[in-house]
């Protein structure tokens, strides 16, 4: 199993929204760095959710359900989409202030690559996470 971590501006589409819609395809991605990332996400995967601009923490647990696919929003094949389903909330957000005071995490992508979409999350760094955001199972 591999472990991501999507951005998601809740003015645009929240944590919130996206438990009440059960499942949604990832899109708007227009970086290719973001793009490979979402190419490599496998069925089954973990993505923490985070909450970008507003907030600045990662507020969720996701699965990927479906693989790679042509993003329905354009007509470019450079751009794919996954689709995910929310599997559970973390009880404590954990911030990006968090993870930046952390030296356990200054080579997750959150912080080295602020400004990428969709980041590579380590085993160690998502089992670190689940900790600090008091999930015991996920």
């Amino acid at each position: 199993m591999n472990y991501w971590l999507v951005k998601s501006e809740p003015f645009k589409y929240s944590w919130d929204q996206f438990v009440a819609d059960k499942v949604t395809f990832w899109d708007g991605v227009r970086n290719y760095g973001a793009r490979n990332n979402l190419r490599a996400m496998e069925k089954g995967d973990r993505v923490f959710w985070y909450h970008s601009n507003e907030g600045l923490a990662i507020v969720g647990i996701a699965e990927v359900v479906k693989e790679a696919y042509q993003d329905p929003t354009t007509t470019d094949e450079n751009w794919v989409v996954v689709d995910l389903k929310p599997v559970r909330a973390l009880p404590v957000p954990v911030t990006l202030a968090q993870l930046k005071g952390d030296k356990d995490f200054e080579n997750m992508d959150l912080v080295r690559l602020g400004r990428l979409s969709v980041g590579k999350v380590s085993e160690a760094e998502y089992e670190k996470i689940l900790i600090m955001g008091g999930v015991e199972e996920a």
